[in-house]
């Protein structure tokens, strides 16, 4: 497997170290402007390694206690190449996913030592290269159990609930329980990204609800003597400190993300009030609660993109979740009962959004608390770490930010998507239907402009965080399978070309001329090992397909390019670290032309950084430097000096097309 230049070689390049917040910027210690562009490593990461916990394989979950997480995102003896190549590419920045799970499968306090030692030597590695490292505790839909992953799957029991009864219930759409392996391919049981709709079934909501308010909505249940959240949050924070603690030496750790895409459960919600899905099955709390006391329910459904509303019968086999000699604590509460008729019925249908006569706001009320749970205990290891915070995705959708009070030297950490292509894993860059708006954008000046919008209201929720802070879009990225994965089939009979990757080149170099539009920081989805070229498998999680690597396009292992997809949509020039600050930057994908243009400061000690990827400017490319001078270039960097305190503009472009 490629190697690249020696390790050593690419430290003493551009170090990577602490970064500090100033205002809008990260800067590094010379007190440049350093712009990260990264990659999220990886997306099997949510699963186990042994047993394979891939979801396409079907599993029981018996084995919750005892799996092993080790060799995710790859084991040692491997992941040096993959890391070598993620620099080639231009990547300064890894936003490296862990799960709650994966440090505290075996119980309470147990955590698993041999992952932990694991884990800091991948960012020992990564930060060899230059890599600043984000540690992302990703979730998705709480847990495994619950459709997702993230959470152990004892965080049910504690709150008195049995995962081994969602599927029968209908309480949570699971892959494991869903898909058939031996069929493979796409199945109608598990329609394509349909998984987000587990955050509206009764699994989720009953456990985020715990975790974030569970001692205003479910005072009388107590777990270890403590209330639902204390006990859950207690615990998801000790698993946060143990891995702190074991990486708190590793310069190129900058901060930890808060907690990927939580949920807020039925916070906020009225009892009686159907969820608005983009698509899917619309669940009110009292549906929820109704399924999880063993009732059946009709429960509306919505077709994507809107059209006529259906109704779907759900748990009519009465399975009620919640374990042996443990009750309801909702309907302890007297938030409902069920009628004499058999049917259920709501007592009190504000009771999740008014407290103490208040009405509840989600990320004020109990965001921000968590917020700075996680700030007090990762800087009680390292005090100079950052925190990427995220609110509910969907609130964030619905224009929601960051309320006052937030943590100091906190960064705005949303994701972003072409929520369209995602779901239906279709895009051409000729037209664009929003399917949150309708909106519709015609070729490809007007998608661009799409996407400039919608990043821009995400943008603005880190310009009004803490007066100024910096957005590091910490997901954004394509399924590569779009298009009916027509791409995979031009490659298995033999197209090894740029051709059938054009719609994927498009969709990317559409969404980082937004990002540069913007100057926003990235960390795009995904990079992964064990990604195939094949419908059922793709990142190994939910049939997503995002990956920018497969193992299945590895033709020749001494090409740092090779296994590589769409790499010229995401493989581009741009400014690493500004003498000052960077005010535009540029890259026109056709010409290969890239202009950037620096506020720059002599009074920094150090240059500009620009990186020129080889797979754009083989040979020798023009350049050209105005109020400034090309200090040196080697490999695929520039170095660059402002000759005087004003803009410097450097431009580059390809003596020739490839």
């Amino acid at each position: 497997m490629f190697t690249g230049a020696p390790v050593q070689e690419k430290a003493n390049r551009l170090a990577a170290g602490r970064l500090w917040l100033d205002g809008r910027s990260f800067r590094d210690r010379h007190g440049r402007a350093v712009a990260l562009r990264g990659v999220n490593l990886g997306g099997d990461c949510k699963v186990p390694a042994s047993p394979d916990g891939r979801t396409f394989l079907p599993s029981d979950f018996a084995d919750h206690r005892t799996v092993d997480f080790v060799g995710r995102p790859a084991p040692l003896d491997e992941i040096d190449g993959h890391l070598d190549r993620i620099v080639h590419w231009g990547f300064n920045c890894l936003r490296l996913l862990t799960t709650w799970e994966a440090v505290e499968h075996a119980g309470p306090r147990l955590y698993d030592q041999r992952y932990l030692d694991f884990y800091a030597e991948v960012c020992r590695r990564s930060a060899a290269r230059g890599l600043h490292v984000v540690v992302d505790f990703h979730q998705d839909a709480w847990s495994r159990m619950s459709g997702g992953d993230g959470a152990p799957g004892w965080t049910f029991e504690a709150v008195g609930l049995d995962f081994t009864k969602f599927a029968s219930a209908d309480a949570a759409h699971v892959m494991q329980h869903r898909y058939d392996f031996s069929r493979g391919g796409r199945q109608g049981s598990y329609p394509l990204m349909s998984w987000s709709g587990n955050y509206r079934t009764p699994a989720n909501a009953i456990m985020w609800t715990m975790f974030f308010g569970g001692h205003d909505f479910a005072p009388n249940l107590t777990v270890d003597g403590r209330t639902a959240p204390t006990f859950l949050q207690d615990h998801y924070l000790g698993a946060v400190q143990a891995l702190a603690e074991r990486v708190a030496g590793i310069d190129g750790v900058i901060g930890f993300d808060s907690l990927n895409e939580p949920g807020s459960g039925w916070i906020g919600r009225g009892l009686d009030e159907d969820a608005t899905p983009l698509r899917g099955e619309a669940w009110s709390p009292l549906d929820g609660l109704a399924v999880a006391a063993g009732l059946s329910r009709s429960i509306p459904v919505q077709p994507l993109g809107g059209g006529t509303i259906e109704r779907r019968l759900v748990n009519e086999r009465q399975v009620a979740l919640w374990l042996p000699g443990r009750t309801d604590p909702f309907r302890d509460a007297g938030v409902w009962d069920v009628a004499s008729d058999g049917t259920a019925r709501a007592l009190r249908s504000d009771f999740f959004s008014l407290v103490r006569g208040s009405k509840v706001d989600v990320e004020r009320d109990y965001m921000v608390p968590f917020f700075h749970r996680v700030a007090t205990t990762i800087r009680s290891v390292r005090e100079d770490w950052l925190l990427f915070a995220e609110v509910d995705p969907f609130g964030a959708m619905r224009g929601h930010g960051f309320p006052p009070g937030m943590p100091d030297r906190t960064v705005n950490a949303s994701h972003w998507y072409d929520l369209t292509a995602l779901v239906t894993k279709r895009f051409s860059p000729d037209k664009s239907v929003d399917i949150l708006t309708g909106a519709v954008a015609e070729g490809r000046d007007a998608i661009e402009e799409l996407y400039v919008g919608g990043l821009s209201r995400l943008k603005g929720i880190g310009d009004a965080l803490n007066d100024g802070a910096p957005t590091l879009i910490g997901e954004c990225g394509i399924q590569y399978d779009m298009n009916d994965a027509s791409a995979y089939e031009a490659w298995a009979q033999g197209d090894h070309s740029e051709a059938p990757w054009s719609a994927q080149v498009a969709a990317l170099d559409l969404m980082y001329n937004a990002l540069d539009h913007l100057l926003l920081h990235s960390t795009q989805w995904n990079y992964t090992v064990t990604n195939r070229n094949d419908p059922m498998i793709g990142d190994g999680w939910n049939q997503e397909d995002l990956s920018i690597w497969s193992a299945d396009q590895l033709t020749e292992p001494d090409d740092p390019d090779s296994g590589g997809r769409a790499v010229a949509g995401f493989c581009r020039p741009r400014v690493v670290a500004a003498q000052g600050d960077l005010l535009a930057q540029h890259f026109d994908l056709a010409s290969r032309r890239f202009e950037a243009r620096i506020a720059a400061d002599p009074a920094i000690d150090a240059p500009t950084v620009i990186y020129l990827p080889d797979l754009h400017y083989r040979g020798d490319p023009d350049i050209s430097v105005d109020g400034g001078k090309l200090l040196w270039r080697r490999g695929q960097l520039v170095g660059l000096e402002g000759s005087y305190d004003g803009v410097m503009t450097f431009t580059a472009h390809a003596r020739s097309q490839r």
